[in-house]
């Protein structure tokens, strides 16, 4: 076995070996690619062809739509053990990606070529689970992207944004701008601004230079 196959053995022993029959996990180390992808580095453009999918093995990548005025809003965050399953769909149509992806930190990831896709399909059922299950969740994450916009008062977005990335960054330290916060979040950066200040004045959070400091998550 050579070393790249070694590792990515390794790097799939740490989550996929438990959801995966073996045959795949062989089929994935013959067939995968190995990429490391540094922080806030674009993983994937709207308008991309999609020849890979990626099984994210660390980090975390925002998934970002945009629309015609080229104005963006985060939908939702890719972890450890994900993917994105509406890039599958992309895939098999062979249509080209409707969403932007950017890591949030160094990410890892294990990318299956287009080719391969359809074939584990019919293959593999842990296969044909794992991308129904993927894709579920990513409709009701979207679901809930929605829901906030429509129903939400902005400061109780902003704080659910701001929790939501504390707990895909496992660090109650956001290292981040106000105008990034509104580009995120589809406001403008005063908007964001005023709404942080007001969240520091009722306890939840601290604001520091070009970082926040989460308190309570609730």
């Amino acid at each position: 076995m050579t070393n790249d196959k070694v590792l990515l053995r390794e790097k799939l022993d740490d989550y996929f070996t438990s959801i995966f029959e073996p045959k795949l996990i062989d089929e994935i180390i013959d067939n995968g690619i190995f990429r490391t992808i540094e922080s806030h580095e674009l993983l994937l453009d709207i308008g991309d062809k999609m020849t890979h999918v990626p099984l994210i093995i660390s980090g975390a990548v925002k998934i970002i739509r945009e629309d015609k005025n080229g104005d963006e809003i985060s939908l939702y965050f890719l972890e450890k053990g994900d993917t994105c399953a509406i890039s599958f769909i992309n895939c098999i149509n062979k249509t080209e990606s409707m969403f932007r992806g950017i890591t949030e930190v160094k990410t890892e990831g294990i990318f299956i070529p287009v080719d391969k896709i359809d074939e584990w399909l019919v293959k593999y059922e842990t296969w044909r689970h794992f991308i129904i299950d993927s894709y579920h969740l990513r409709l009701i994450e979207m679901v809930d992207s929605i829901d906030s916009l429509a129903f939400m008062k902005l400061d109780d977005r902003l704080h659910k944004y701001l929790t939501e990335k504390v707990k895909v960054l496992h660090d109650n330290i956001i290292h981040i701008t106000h105008q990034e916060i509104a580009d995120d979040i589809n406001t403008s950066r005063v908007v964001v601004s005023r709404l942080l200040k007001i969240l520091e004045k009722q306890g939840k959070i601290r604001i520091k230079r070009n970082r926040i400091i989460i308190d309570h998550m609730e």
